[in-house]
Order: structure tokens, then C-alpha cells, then sequence
């Protein structure tokens, strides 16, 4: 019975569904949304830890906000950007300015919480997120008194 309700449903994971889907959606955004101004994210795994790169060009480093939790790390940035274009006697001809928050999440299991670093360096946002090793994960036995 499983097997009939998972083939009645295989319409929800046909691509063309998906995109028709993505597009309907995709016509709720403002067509003015700087789709540039996401966090273009790089994360690789070996045995031992993740690494994250994150694009993080004007970003000032206190603008910068991670966290770690139930396996979860975030990522969120503030960005305040103003240009003042005034002539040499100080008459304002034009002034832009632009602010906005960004934020993503990813599901990275098994690290070892207090050995998490982080740095900025030339616009990328390096996060290394160690591995717990076997014998700090796992089933713990307990003991009963």
C-alpha cells in the first residue's frame, strides 16, 4: 500500500512541477530585488572537519553574526551603504544609500561545538567547523548508582 500512495504521488518530484512551481513563486518577488546581495556560500567536508566560505565583500566583520545550534550553523550580515555626492561647496546633487540583512542556514551534523573558528579575510568569511571524533559522539553508556 505504501508502494501505491509513493507511485499516486510522483508527480511531486517531477522537475517539470518543481520549475512550474519555482515560477509561480518566483512572480510573488519584486522584480527590483538585488539578487546579487546573496550569501554565495562554498562549504566542503573531509573526514576531519566542514569549511565554509562565504562571500562577504563591504562587510564589516562586527556586521557579521554566526551561530551553531542542534546542528544548524547560521550566518546572518548586516549591510549599511551610503554615498554622499556633494559638490565643493557642500550642495547636495545627489545621495544613495542602501541597507539590508541577509541570512542563511545549513544542516552540518556532528561538530565539535568549542573548536568552531572563524575569519574574514579579503571579503570571504572562512568558518571551520571541526568534527566530533568516535569517541566523543555516539552512545554514551550510563551508569546507575
Amino acid at each position: 500500500m505504501t508502494n501505491d500512495l509513493m507511485r499516486r504521488n510522483d508527480w511531486l518530484s517531477d522537475p517539470f512541477f518543481n520549475d512550474l512551481g519555482r515560477h509561480l513563486f518566483d512572480s510573488l518577488t519584486p522584480a527590483d530585488v538585488d539578487r546579487s546581495r546573496v550569501l554565495k556560500t562554498d562549504i566542503q567536508e573531509n573526514d576531519q572537519a566542514y569549511v565554509v566560505k562565504v562571500d562577504v565583500p563591504g562587510i564589516e566583520k562586527q556586521n557579521i553574526s554566526l551561530s551553531y545550534d542542534r546542528d544548524v550553523l547560521s550566518i546572518a550580515v548586516k549591510h549599511e551603504e551610503q554615498a554622499d555626492h556633494a559638490d565643493k561647496d557642500g550642495n547636495m546633487l545627489m545621495s544613495e544609500r542602501s541597507y539590508g540583512r541577509m541570512s542563511r542556514s545549513y544542516r552540518l551534523p556532528n561538530v565539535n561545538e568549542g573548536q568552531i573558528s572563524a575569519k574574514v579575510n579579503d571579503g570571504v568569511l572562512t568558518i571551520d567547523l571541526p568534527k566530533m571524533t568516535s569517541d566523543q559522539k555516539g552512545n554514551h553508556q550510563i551508569n546507575i548508582d
